[in-house]
């Protein structure tokens, strides 16, 4: 299939973190009847056709005002998808689209997400409760995935929510199990458009026929995008502000190369490590990337499984353990740091030693995820230049004295409340 979008927990060396069920509680959202094809502008046409000739200089006049002439947006593999108005209810499948949804003021529109929306949602209240008047309602939500050992999506389920759009990459689902590009034009045609962009979270190649003509973009490429769907493109500049402004204060104040330590970014579980390189590309590390540290895994041939002994770790002995997936999602990174110290060879480990082994963000990330991961990872690496990161056993992120702060939660709250 090319690349598993599951959050990483996939269904081979991860699969005690499938999901079970087809849906949470709750169900699904009932939705409106009927289904729009938001990517063919021609019904105002058709329809000014059969009516009188006041009646179609009336709808000719109100298209020429721009009331009804809708908005196209571009990004591949969905090329331009037109909007008749700003969409209301959205599939969403990971925390990329959903946390831009609730950056751009339009949660409440998301209806599913790809896998325990639980596990996903504690992740976004994570950080959510550090911005006042942000939430995000997960309660019922639908749950794409069944979680019973493949990747896939019911076609059924997505008939069912009757979505306006679906921020899903079309290339994504076309790999399902079950489906091929047909059935995803059948979804386009009978139900709402395709809009989204999975693989450049790592560059993967997606499967045929789209691979010859995809486009990977950056992070904040991607939510520039999705915040024209919405229409926000005021909030997406404001956001995009409060990220380079975050940008030049990590930048700015790095210590000098040779004292920045190497680092190691991994997934442990039953006594294996699981390496992923800083450096690759896509946006997975882009909040780790801007750090500008030297890459404990760069020299290896790191791919999606790959995997290292205590032994081999012990060799390349990063100076800092960062754990993917740390804040309030699949991994309680105390309870592996205990592990760690209690193990014959990972307590020789010198980020174990020093206890530097930190809980590290999400790789599908969305651009609020982003800013607080960035932060977390300037205190996690530099505590002498941008404050030390606190203690962490779980829960929301943890509370960072104000002068401490490298972004300010009170303007993000505000773009993201309209306040």
């Amino acid at each position: 299939m090319g690349e598993d979008f599951t959050d990483r927990a996939t269904p081979t060396r991860r699969a005690y973190l499938k999901s079970g069920g087809a849906l949470l509680a709750g169900g699904l959202l009932a939705g409106c009847a009927g289904g729009n094809d938001a990517s063919s502008p021609t019904d105002a046409t058709e329809t000014a056709a059969t009516t009188t000739a006041t009646e179609a200089a009336s709808d000719a006049e109100t298209a020429a005002d721009g009331d009804s002439a809708g908005y196209a947006v571009s990004m591949s593999p969905a090329g331009d998808v037109t909007f008749e108005s700003v969409p209301e209810r959205v599939m969403v499948y990971n925390l990329v689209y959903a946390d831009a949804a609730v950056a751009f003021g339009h949660g409440d529109a998301v209806n599913s997400l790809g896998f325990d929306s639980d596990a996903g949602g504690r992740t976004l209240d994570a950080y959510y409760e550090r911005l006042d008047g942000v939430s995000f309602d997960r309660s019922d939500l639908a749950q794409l995935n069944s979680g019973s050992g493949s990747v896939n999506i019911d076609k059924e389920l997505v008939y069912e929510l009757d979505s306006d759009l679906h921020l899903v990459d079309p290339a994504l689902v076309a790999g399902f199990d079950g489906w091929d590009q047909s059935d995803v034009e059948e979804i386009r045609e009978r139900v709402g458009p395709w809009f989204g962009n999975a693989y450049s979270r790592t560059h993967a190649q997606p499967p045929e026929p789209y691979a010859a003509d995809y486009e990977y973009y950056t992070l904040w490429e991607i939510v520039e995008k999705v915040g024209q769907v919405f229409q926000e493109e005021d909030r997406f500049a404001a956001l995009e502000a409060v990220h380079g402004d975050l940008l030049g204060t990590i930048q700015s104040d790095l210590p000098p190369e040779s004292e920045r330590p190497t680092v190691g970014v991994v997934i442990y579980m039953d006594e294996t490590f699981y390496p992923t390189k800083i450096d690759a590309a896509g946006f997975a590390t882009s909040h780790i990337r801007p750090l500008g540290i030297t890459d404990a895994f760069a020299a290896g041939d790191v791919t999606f499984e790959t995997s290292y002994d205590f032994e081999t770790m012990l060799e390349i002995d990063p100076d800092v353990l960062l754990h993917s997936y740390g804040i309030d999602s699949y991994y309680d990174v105390a309870a592996i740091r205990r592990d760690l110290e209690n193990h014959p060879v990972g307590s020789e480990l010198s980020a174990v030693r020093n206890e530097r082994v930190f809980p590290s963000g999400t790789p599908v990330q969305g651009p609020i995820m982003n800013l607080f991961q960035l932060e977390m990872t300037a205190k996690q690496l530099y505590p002498d230049q941008f404050g030390a990161w606190p203690e962490y056993a779980g829960g929301a992120y943890p509370e960072i004295p104000e002068a401490e702060r490298l972004f300010d939660r009170d303007r993000v709250a505000d773009i993201v409340t309209g306040d």
